[in-house]
């Protein structure tokens, strides 16, 4: 505190050296956790988080509703061509579980793929926290799961994300064979701001009904 108060009687040019140093502890001590999502420029969201994909336990949120029964993937044993999971996973800022929730991610994967363990993810990002909350996004794409990073595809989304595209950078954090992963996203948003809320009333068309009638 000593210093502090000898810098600010000091000369201005050390008075505006100490309010420097000021805000960068300040965002030292910041958690980085609290931004799980920012704007990379006017247009781009970029999202980051974690999903828990469970399929043990009685709080599984991935179960098996088709059992592949085309061949075995030598890499990843006793998961076959043709097998489908629905999910309604878990979605936090940090890799573990009982880190702050940020939403949900509800679809379904299916082993698509006859010789390596690649899977068709369809799947809706439902936000609950944060500037996006009752926003969704939603991924579709191609996922090799024996691969350190795999790239999907935003072809949608609602709220603030209407009409979206963009890419998600997907990794694999953790995994247990037929248990539990924890998988790290990446997802780039590029946003339409004009579609973001719903036109004025005197500025949408009109219904059918009432179009055909005024002619």
């Amino acid at each position: 505190m000593a210093a502090c108060m000898k810098v600010q009687i000091s000369s201005g040019g050390r008075q505006l050296l100490s309010v420097v140093y000021l805000v960068a502890a300040v965002l030292i001590v910041l958690p980085a956790t609290s931004r799980w999502w920012r704007r990379d420029n006017g247009n781009v969201a970029h999202l980051h988080f974690f999903m828990h994909d469970v399929m043990t336990g009685p709080d599984a949120t991935a179960v098996d509703v088709v059992n592949g029964t085309g061949r075995a993937f030598d890499v990843v044993g006793g998961l076959r061509f043709g097998q489908v999971v629905v999910m309604d996973d878990v979605l936090t800022e940090g890799p573990s579980r009982s880190s702050p929730r940020v939403g949900r991610t509800q679809g379904f994967y299916v082993f698509s793929d006859m010789h390596v363990p690649a899977l068709l993810f369809c799947m809706n990002v439902v936000l609950t926290a944060g500037p996006y909350a009752g926003s969704t996004v939603t991924i579709l794409g191609r996922d090799h799961i024996t691969e350190p990073l795999r790239e999907l595809s935003v072809v949608g989304g609602t709220g603030a994300f209407r009409m979206a595209t963009g890419y998600v950078l997907w990794r694999t954090a953790s995994w247990q064979f037929r248990a539990d992963a924890v998988l790290e996203l990446d997802v780039f948003v590029h946003t339409r701001p004009e579609l973001q809320s719903p036109p004025p009333l005197h500025h949408r068309p009109p219904p059918p009904a009432a179009a055909a009638s005024s002619t």
